[in-house]
């Protein structure tokens, strides 16, 4: 592993105006780090990537690095990007196992985070760092939100995960778990017991519906539910996933791993929302990917479809008549939308038509100290995507509580 990551860093051009960094939404230093790792200075620059991105070795699992930096990679125009998702792995793993905690002495105010998903654990970081006294509460028993519940092991082991968890307590954090905020506890609850900011970072647990007819039948489960727990499940041999985004393909390779003979995805339009490096995985797994189904109903025997035939600019010019395509269940992935028990619990937090918590470009929600940022402002997005907003988000909070502060 080695051997390849260091042949690989040394593929690097050190561009000048490096198009990697501006494919990165944190805007990663890529050259600077590969330089650093080249000079045996690993650790600098493991800590270097932590500080700009709390869940570096994370996003170097999961991200979309096609259509990010290695996309934007100089070398791809005539041949093979560096790929930095190597590297940054190695670099990032090692730190994390090394790292030594550094950290403000307490300035006496505490922060409540609500959800350990990719947004809560960056801003806990964050604002632990600054010397806040954070505590982290979670509706579910370990730490990770939709890192842990929403992406299979084969993409990032969740030993990844509890380590992090070993690294928030190093730096002081509390951790509650089994603690759903707008039920025994709520909000206002926090701002009694003196917390002097409250974040939400709950994320989209609630599947989205195809509403039709079928749905609530006994072989027919959402995506977001089965990858929470797939060994829960017994989907059958042949398995139909209706939906082509990253969770669909996760929940189709899934479903291969669980024992699925034949695992189909149908996609209504032309070109699936996955990236194309989860789709090659996919079909070198055995999944077989299917264009142009609109669903109609589902059925004991499976899923109904009208198939679509499209023009030159994908757009669909015709439809066959109904079929059945027989399977022994049948997975919705067609993205998922917040819950509202913490919106229902408090007062003057508004939201806008889709049920997401409303907040300005700095992550400020219409109630006074309360913030949020992820996908529950956002939508479902990436992992990269839920870093480089609530970077934003610490800061503006930081700035807040100063305040408080100075007016005390």
């Amino acid at each position: 592993m080695a051997v390849h990551v260091v042949k690989e860093a040394r593929r690097c051009l050190q561009c000048k105006k490096p198009l990697c960094v501006e494919g990165c939404p944190v805007r990663t230093p890529i050259p600077q780090m590969i330089g650093l790792f080249l000079e045996g200075k690993s650790d600098e620059a493991g800590k270097e990537l932590f500080e700009n991105n709390p869940l570096s070795t994370v996003c170097a699992l999961v991200c979309n690095h096609e259509a990010q930096c290695e996309g934007h990679c100089i070398q791809a125009r005539k041949g093979t990007p560096i790929h930095w998702s190597s590297i940054e792995d190695y670099i990032s793993e090692k730190y994390l196992d090394r790292m030594k905690v550094e950290k403000a002495p307490w300035n006496g105010q505490r922060v409540a985070i609500i959800g350990s998903g990719p947004a809560g654990l960056t801003i806990a970081i964050m604002l632990a760092r600054k010397g806040y006294k954070v505590t982290l509460f979670d509706s579910r028993d370990k730490i990770g939100g939709v890192l842990r519940y929403g992406i299979p092991a084969f993409r990032l082991p969740k030993t990844l995960l509890d380590e992090y968890e070993e690294r928030l307590r190093e730096m002081g954090i509390l951790i509650r778990p089994n603690t759903s905020i707008g039920g025994a506890l709520t909000v206002d609850d926090l701002f009694r017991d003196g917390y002097a900011s409250v974040f939400i970072g709950t994320g989209v647990w609630r599947p989205r519906t195809l509403g039709v007819v079928g749905e609530s039948l006994g072989n027919v489960h959402f995506a977001i539910d089965y990858l929470a727990n797939p060994d829960s499940y017994r989907l059958g041999d042949t398995v139909a996933i209706i939906g082509a985004g990253n969770s669909a393909i996760d929940v189709a390779r899934t479903a291969i791993r669980h024992g699925a003979r034949v695992v189909d995805v149908y996609e209504r339009s032309s070109k699936a929302a996955a990236s194309e490096r989860e789709i090659d995985y996919a079909v070198a797994d055995g999944v077989e990917i299917h264009y142009g189904f609109n669903t109609v109903r589902i059925e004991d025997g499976g899923p109904v479809f009208k198939k679509a035939t499209f023009d030159e600019e994908g757009n669909p010019i015709d439809y066959s008549e109904e079929k059945l395509y027989p399977a022994d269940s049948t997975i919705v992935a067609v993205s998922q939308g917040p819950k509202d028990k913490i919106v229902n619990t408090t007062s003057d937090i508004a939201t806008t038509r889709q049920g997401l918590v409303w907040t300005d470009r700095e992550g400020h929600t219409t109630r006074d100290g309360v913030f949020a940022s992820g996908d529950v402002v956002k939508g479902a997005r990436t992992v990269v995507e839920a870093v480089k907003y609530s970077k934003m988000v610490a800061e503006a909070m930081d700035e807040y509580m100063k305040g408080l502060r100075e007016n005390q």
